[in-house]
């Protein structure tokens, strides 16, 4: 194929093809609109004027054969009541003319027909209609018969032929107004078939110019294109037809040297693509390997290291009830020590292999009640409560999607450190809130104890991470840690409040069940009422004031006596920070 001769973009092609045609159209548009408008003047003359004058030229008939019947009837009966006809027909007449000169703006011969016809039937009443009614009056009907004369009807004969020369006019301007409909339909018509052969014309030449100028220089292309992707990297491309193209041509063999000399520098770099990722299987072989020690030294943590611990620990105390007082003070304090630390190693052991064990050991979400699971809280510590003369009380709390153990572990863990870090001067109470705030649950354990400075906030959720010496609050620092693995794990987050006036609070939020958020909107949405609940007839706007406060004191016996086997944790012993 020889390249195509001649300068011309294929832009520039494109451009003056669819400029001419469109050049065309729009004349042809414009012709089309100026047929269509004359068109729609002339069914309008048809429709709206000629058609209601022949119907008004009958009318205007029918009116003027009523007066000269009406006329006729009293002539010879002299009742008053048969000059009704006359009487009708003259009103009708004024009425009918007034709406015909209406629409004889366009037509000034039928309005001259009309005048006519106005001057005859005006004569006519003056010399017939009006002396017979005057005669009839006065000498009778004998009298009134004897005006109505030859003379007189051929005198009504010229109304009624002016009438005819009227509705002929009007037929007559009729089928002018018809004939023009058809001239202009035919005329719209032929312009239409003209547009549309130009369209077909220039896409026919549009389509073979494609053909030549894009078509074939594009399939001669891709072929070369194809041999490159095939392999033949050194296959050398050149392309024809319009600049656009030929600079195209250039600019993919640019590349195909750019891939040829890229190739060589791609094998390298296979290759060490393919040693790094050797590397990477050796170190996730490493990483199942170091995996299984763990859970391994997490066995022997939970079995072997426990039970020297346990042996330390009982021949410790051993000592210490069989010698207490025997040996000097000193050989006591050390035995108080010995027994205080192998207590608190094992505690330390308890508490890390609970909180490796979240997220890890799973039963699976189900839907979990948080006010049961509040009753589980209360009776696991109900002897820290009796001893410390605490107070737990919580509202209404959501039914959320978790695993029961680990968000009775949560809670139980926040409100024994409300517990443990409280005033001596003042009873302790904690309360435990929820509230909707989006999609998610917000809830709070608050308190009245020490409160924790807004500077050691973030601090406490670290994990051995101890805010007080553990002589004055025993523990070993984990219990948050395991609060805030745990609420992560369950797709929220957990922080403190500090801008509560006293005491700690502490929010977490949990996400809320898909039925609750619906609710939530539907109860919020100004358009639709809430839906009562089947057989509530307690009307929306008259909802309880507040939720009920649930108590796990005296007045309320039947959360503190729950049974809580459903809630305990397991393996996972509660731990408190």
């Amino acid at each position: 194929m020889k390249p195509v001769v001649g300068g011309w973009s294929l832009r520039r092609r494109v451009v003056t093809l669819l400029t001419v045609v469109g050049v065309l159209l729009i004349g042809l548009a414009a012709a089309e609109a100026a047929v269509a408008a004359r068109n729609r003047t002339q069914i309008d003359a048809v429709l709206n004027q000629t058609g209601p004058l022949r119907v008004q030229s009958q009318e205007l008939l029918n009116a003027l054969l009523d007066q000269e019947t009406g006329i006729r009837g009293y002539a010879v009966s002299g009742d008053p009541a048969d000059l009704n006809p006359y009487r009708e027909g003259l009103a009708q007449e004024t009425s009918v003319v007034t709406s015909m000169r209406a629409l004889l703006d366009d037509y000034p011969q039928i309005g001259q027909e009309l005048r006519t016809v106005e001057q005859r039937s005006s004569q006519w009443r003056q010399s017939v209609a009006e002396p017979v009614i005057s005669t009839t009056e006065q000498s009778g009907t004998r009298a009134g018969q004897a005006l109505i004369t030859e003379a007189a009807r051929q005198q009504f004969d010229q109304v009624r032929a002016a009438v005819n020369d009227l509705q002929a006019e009007i037929l007559t301007a009729r089928e002018q107004a018809a004939t023009d409909v058809r001239t202009s339909s035919n005329v719209l018509v032929v312009l239409l078939i003209v547009a549309a052969l130009v369209v077909v014309v220039a896409g026919a030449v549009l389509l073979l110019s494609l053909d030549r100028m894009v078509i074939r220089p594009l399939t001669g292309l891709a072929n070369q294109v194809r041999e490159v992707a095939e392999g033949d990297y050194q296959h050398r491309i050149s392309t024809v037809g319009p600049p656009e193209f030929i600079r195209l041509g250039d600019d993919v063999d640019a590349m195909r040297q750019k891939i040829a000399a890229d190739l060589a520098e791609v094998r390298g770099a296979r290759e060490r693509i393919e040693w790094v990722n050797s590397q990477l299987q050796k170190q996730a072989e490493e990483l199942t390997r170091s995996n299984r020690d763990l859970e391994q030294f997490a066995y022997v943590a939970s079995h072997d290291l426990q039970e020297p611990l346990r042996k330390v620990a009982s021949f410790c105390q051993l000592l210490q009830r069989r010698y207490a007082g025997q040996l000097d003070e000193r050989a006591d304090q050390y035995i108080a020590f010995a027994v205080d630390g192998a207590q608190r190693m094992q505690r330390l052991i308890n508490d890390l292999l609970a909180f490796s064990r979240i997220g890890r050991l799973t039963t699976g979400f189900v839907e979990v009640d948080l006010n049961k699971v509040m009753g589980d809280v209360a009776g696991q510590t109900e002897a820290a409560r009796q001893y410390a003369d605490a107070e737990l009380t919580w509202t209404d709390l959501p039914v959320i999607s978790g695993e029961e153990p680990l968000l009775t572990n949560l809670l139980a863990n926040l409100v024994s450190n409300s517990i443990k870090f409280r005033r001596a001067d003042v009873l302790p109470k904690v309360h435990v809130s929820a509230r909707l705030v989006g999609a998610e649950w917000e809830i709070s354990c608050e308190d009245n104890g020490i409160g924790i400075e807004p500077e050691f906030a973030d601090k406490i959720f670290v994990i051995f991470q101890r805010l007080h010496s553990k002589d004055a609050y025993p523990g070993t620092g984990i219990g948050l840690a395991i609060v805030k693995k745990i609420v992560e794990y369950h797709g929220g987050r957990v922080w403190v409040d500090t801008d509560v006036p006293e005491g700690t609070a502490i929010r977490f939020t949990l996400p809320a069940l898909p039925a609750d958020v619906e609710a939530a909107a539907a109860v919020e949405s100004p358009d639709q009422p809430p839906a009562l609940p089947e057989g509530d007839t307690t009307p929306p706007n008259e909802a309880p004031a507040a939720l009920a406060e649930q108590s796990d004191g005296s007045d309320r016996p039947d959360r503190a006596d729950e049974p809580s086997g459903s809630g305990r944790t397991g393996d996972m012993r509660e731990t408190v920070g």
